[in-house]
């Protein structure tokens, strides 16, 4: 009997062994899409020396171009971006990438330790003229989210040559003057929810944050809603990881260990740059789009920000019912806005 228990336990671990190798190791894909002129596609391409995962996905590869610029730092949307694009799939090729030392472009045996802005912004550059010769293209609407704001206004001051407009989601401007703001916000919220362990542990960040050295915590702003009010965006990961088809668990693991090798690195340069001493004027049509509720990058910051950035044409665009993600948690409004900009501009 303990023979047949030994034998039947063996049997057990082998299985899950196996289905462990077959998770890390299973082939990643993006789906199709149906259409003569469709393109859906997922690998890695060579960017200034270094491997990166690019995701191109349009209904016909002759819309225009949209090339968005995930946050983080070092959070790919790739993961789970395809159930919120649906409709922006009919009307322009949309590419995703993940930035060096982020999600399927992390390689474990690179060194990421002097990853900075300005070399991701030349990374970005590169891929727009990977991106404009493959699709037979002369320019790309350039669109970025959170952290990758930071970025793309740099790219777009940078080679405004290469870019229609240049958009701004949950736009990175003064970074104390924003966590002041999101500190602000959270401990209204927590008063109001009678949570005085909560009062307590923010206002001990006060100092900190005013001298540029810590964050708000992002699970205080999530808990009181100033990350995402129509979406559960950790559950879209977390769905995103285990059922999607662009990655499998040792890209999960790969994205892991990117963020805890990259972000705390790319948030220090941040906080010590604040991105309007560095981009005072971009010579493209410039759009920020916030959340109404947004506390990870506030609202009053980019607001301030806008008053003060010179471009020859400019909008601020609010969407009253979104916090950090008017792009996934408004899609259809979003996606209305964004084809009349891009068919006013081409």
């Amino acid at each position: 009997m303990r023979k047949r228990s030994i034998k039947i336990f063996r049997r057990a671990m082998l299985s899950i062994l196996l289905i462990v190798i077959l998770a890390l190791i299973f082939p990643t894909w993006t789906p199709g899409i149906k259409g003569e002129n469709s393109i859906s596609t997922l690998g890695q391409i060579e960017i200034n020396g270094a491997g990166h995962e690019v995701m191109i996905r349009g209904a016909d590869r002759n819309n225009p171009i949209l090339l968005f610029v995930h946050g983080g730092p070092g959070c790919s949307e790739i993961p789970y971006v395809r159930k919120y694009q649906q409709e922006l799939e009919q009307h322009f090729t949309i590419v995703h990438y993940d930035q060096r030392g982020s999600g399927k472009s992390y390689h474990l045996l690179e060194d990421y330790s002097d990853v900075t802005s300005d070399v991701l912004v030349d990374d970005l550059l590169a891929l727009t003229d990977y991106v404009t010769t493959e699709l037979g293209q002369g320019k790309v609407t350039l669109v970025g989210h959170s952290f990758g704001t930071y970025i793309g206004t740099k790219a777009a001051a940078k080679a405004p040559e290469k870019f229609l407009a240049y958009i701004g989601i949950g736009q990175v401007a003064n970074t104390v003057q924003s966590e002041l703001d999101s500190l602000e916000y959270t401990i209204i919220q927590a008063k109001q929810a009678g949570s005085i362990a909560d009062v307590e542990s923010l206002e001990r960040l006060r100092g900190p944050i005013e001298r540029g050295e810590e964050h708000t915590p992002r699970s205080m702003v999530r808990k009181y809603g100033g990350a995402a009010r129509l979406i559960d965006d950790n559950r879209d990961y977390t769905l995103g990881f285990l059922l999607g088809t662009e990655y499998n668990a040792l890209d999960v693991i790969r994205y892991s260990m990117g963020v805890q090798a990259t972000q705390e690195i790319l948030l220090k340069e941040e906080s010590a740059n604040h991105l309007p001493e560095i981009v005072d004027q971009l010579e493209i049509p410039t759009y920020f789009v916030m959340g109404k509720y947004d506390y990870m990058t506030s609202v009053n910051a980019a607001r301030d920000y806008f008053d003060e950035l010179e471009a020859p044409e400019k909008d601020f665009v609010l969407f009253e019912e979104s916090a950090h993600y008017p792009q996934f948690e408004e899609k259809e409004r979003f996606a209305a806005w964004l084809m009349g900009v891009v068919d006013r501009l081409k």
